[in-house]
């Protein structure tokens, strides 16, 4: 038998927007529900931090999730939509049918994958992805890590990984120089960032960083891998233990396709002043609104959970703090866009499905991902397309059609016993407006 929870306002997601979000709402006296896969809240971005924040912000945060009424339900996947207003999440206890009347989707981002020669090689990975490893207990030191790609996530990751003892042996950032410093210089306008991105120059002075420059290739040989980059133009061979790469994140949009929340034309998801999208009772926040970091997440947030409960007031006096978090997050996107020539890494025998094996040159036949699926099953392996996705986007333009249910796998049982809960669940509700023998 599915158990069933109603809420007024349910979160989805428990990083920083999500946390904010439940916080908010629940200051107002509803009763909130928070979901999220992970093992403990915070996100990517405060992975791992509970119960000793390393941040003001973080700390404050997890202080007044802890204080709130909030029911948080850790390692629970959302799976499908089994009617209008209830969800379909499994967790370790079995399924559960989460009905709201307020939904808020906070789902965040996952990194983007930009195919090169030698991507899928042991030892390859995104930065991001590296990082998570590293706070869930990878040991690195001593090994010599080689971080490619474009935006801050490298000079992040790389003082977190010499934090913990690796060697750093380059930066490779394909922003050029004049476009890097002319956006360092812009932070004026985001002090918060601005000390914190000193504080990271500052630590990792010494270290050699290389502007407008890439990754062409990566082969491995005697163990070690050679990443053959393109600096300024001048073609030279690094060796390394690891490659990590960060070209930007893309929004985990299984949940708003799901539950059809119009997307703009840039692939984000459309949310008015109050955060709410297109979807009758359904609103988003964080990245799934445009890639734009802690502080963009966090008033987002806020103005969700606030819209939700109902107190337009508060959310609207947070309408400055918005204003600004967005004007960093242009300006974050104009200074670390990628360029087209990364589109022309990738050979006819890249393959870029990594769980089909299928190549590049496969699918430059097909004219769209629809199309590609059906001639090739990319996008159609474990991942279900969440890293080719986000590739094939960037190379043709392609976006992802609707996702069907249920969003992540799940066992055979727990999905028959939702079914029978909602044919339950109708039964009842047929049987409450039927008139009766005596009408």
């Amino acid at each position: 038998m599915t158990e069933t929870s109603t809420f007024d306002v349910l979160v989805v997601g428990a990083g920083p927007a999500g946390i904010a979000a439940a916080c908010s709402a629940a200051e107002c006296g509803v009763r909130v529900g928070l979901v999220d896969e992970g093992f403990s809240e915070g996100g990517q971005i405060w992975r791992g931090e509970q119960p000793s924040p390393k941040t003001r912000q973080a700390a404050l945060w997890f202080s007044r999730l802890a204080a709130s009424n909030v029911r948080r339900m850790p390692r629970t996947r959302i799976a499908a939509a089994l009617d209008e207003k209830t969800l379909l999440a499994v967790s370790a206890a079995g399924p559960l049918a989460l009905r709201y009347h307020r939904l808020i989707l906070a789902t965040g981002a996952r990194e983007l994958f930009v195919p090169f020669p030698g991507w899928t090689r042991p030892n390859v990975m995104g930065a991001g992805g590296l990082q998570a490893l590293v706070k869930g207990g990878l040991s690195l030191k001593g090994e010599e890590i080689l971080l490619a790609g474009s935006g801050p996530l490298l000079l992040a990751v790389a003082d977190h990984l010499r934090e913990v003892g690796a060697q750093v042996v380059a930066v490779v950032e394909q922003a050029p120089f004049g476009r890097v410093v002319k956006f360092g210089m812009s932070l004026w306008r985001s002090p918060g960032k601005l000390f914190q991105g000193l504080g990271i120059q500052w630590r990792l002075r010494g270290m050699v960083q290389h502007f407008g420059s890439h990754v062409q290739s990566v082969e491995t040989i005697g163990g070690r891998l050679i990443a053959t980059l393109s600096l300024e133009g001048r073609e030279r061979r690094m060796a390394c233990d690891r490659l990590a790469c960060a070209f930007g994140l893309v929004p985990n949009l299984e949940l708003p396709l799901l539950l059809r929340c119009p997307l703009g034309e840039d692939g984000i998801v459309k949310a008015d002043p109050y955060q709410a999208t297109g979807t009758d009772g359904v609103y988003a926040a964080g990245e799934l609104t445009g890639i734009g970091g802690v502080e963009k997440a966090l008033v987002e947030g806020r103005i969700a959970g606030y819209s939700a409960a109902g107190s337009a007031p508060s959310a609207r006096a947070l309408f400055g703090q918005r204003n600004a978090a967005l004007d960093f997050t242009h300006r974050l996107a104009q200074a670390f866009e990628l360029p087209a020539h990364l589109k022309t890494l990738a050979t006819d025998e890249t393959i870029v499905c990594r769980c089909e094996d299928i190549t590049l040159g496969a699918l430059r036949r097909n004219a769209s991902l629809r199309e590609a699926r059906l001639n090739t099953r990319c996008g159609m392996g474990a991942c279900q397309g969440r890293t080719c996705g986000g590739a094939l986007r960037f190379l043709y333009g392609w976006r992802d059609a609707s996702p069907r249910p249920p969003v992540y796998p799940m066992e055979i049982g727990h999905l028959a016993c939702a079914a029978d809960g909602a044919n339950d669940r109708e039964r009842r509700e047929q049987k409450a407006t039927a008139p009766s023998a005596a009408e």
